[in-house]
């Protein structure tokens, strides 16, 4: 007959108040089952990070272009807009004076009195004269034969033509 364990032991009858029983190794380190007293530390595996990454870089690549298209796009409506509102002031300056200005005069006519210019009663711009939106000056070409005036922001790149966002804007 095989002789009992005593409870402190761990054995079948321990009690539920008993310390659980220590598994060594070879070595006499303790091992730990898995599942049951060792605490994983939480986090993402390698693979997963570098899977994330693909997406958003997947992502990214297909957003990307189409925003700053959108972007192009904008700039060159804003350009259009601010041409509008200079061509309204233009024709508020053409109501008082009686003409458009010179070309010589330019779209500074419209904040300050053009020398020997009795009529003027501007400013007709509520601050300076704009920028367009790529930061340089809008261009303007006083009357000629066939037009009134004529406004023209150079696009993007600044250079006369161009195609898609470089291309000129135009008002006559």
């Amino acid at each position: 007959m095989k002789p009992r364990r005593p409870l402190e032991s761990g054995g079948p009858h321990a009690s539920k108040t008993a310390a659980p029983r220590k598994r060594l190794n070879m070595l006499g380190l303790e091992l730990l089952h898995p599942l049951r007293g060792a605490t994983r530390a939480r986090g993402f595996t390698l693979l997963e990070l570098l899977v994330v990454l693909a997406i958003l870089g997947l992502l990214a690549a297909f957003v990307a272009p189409r925003y700053f298209e959108q972007l192009g796009r904008s700039n060159t409506r804003v350009a259009l807009t601010q041409l509008h509102a200079l061509a309204d002031a233009l024709d508020h300056y053409r109501v008082d004076v009686g003409r458009y200005p010179s070309t010589e005069q330019g779209l500074n006519a419209l904040v300050a009195a053009p020398a020997g210019e009795t009529r003027w009663k501007g400013p007709y711009l509520r601050r300076t004269l704009p920028a367009d939106p790529w930061g340089r000056p809008f261009l303007y070409a006083g009357p000629a034969p066939g037009r009134d005036h004529e406004l023209r922001s150079l696009g993007r790149d600044g250079a006369p033509g161009g195609e898609g966002e470089d291309s000129d804007v135009l008002l006559r």
